[in-house]
């Protein structure tokens, strides 16, 4: 039942609340999306910023994995500069 004053709607929802699985009445905006309850409301908050703060650690080991790679090459190139020093050739005059 839409009520268009208010811009809600009130009608028939099937999902668990309060630990009960069933059919409820639940308010629902215009256009029919739920309008949580707080306690829905913060528990998908808390799941927004678990899902951030994996996302964070994922970046995190991202960067981890890249500072690592960097510091292979950097020793990779160090060992070549040196076999090529020992060939007398300046490695820093190569392009």
């Amino acid at each position: 039942m839409l009520i268009r004053e208010l811009e809600l709607s009130l009608d028939l929802w099937r999902g668990t609340y309060e630990g009960l699985n069933r059919l409820w009445l639940r308010w629902f905006t215009a256009d029919g999306q739920l309008i949580l309850t707080p306690n829905e409301e913060a528990a998908a908050a808390e799941q927004r910023a678990t899902e951030a703060e994996q996302r964070a650690t994922e970046a995190d080991l991202r960067a981890a994995e890249a500072d690592l790679r960097l510091q292979e090459a950097q020793q990779q190139a160090e060992l070549l500069a040196a076999k090529l020093r020992k060939l007398n050739i300046d490695p820093d005059l190569l392009g």
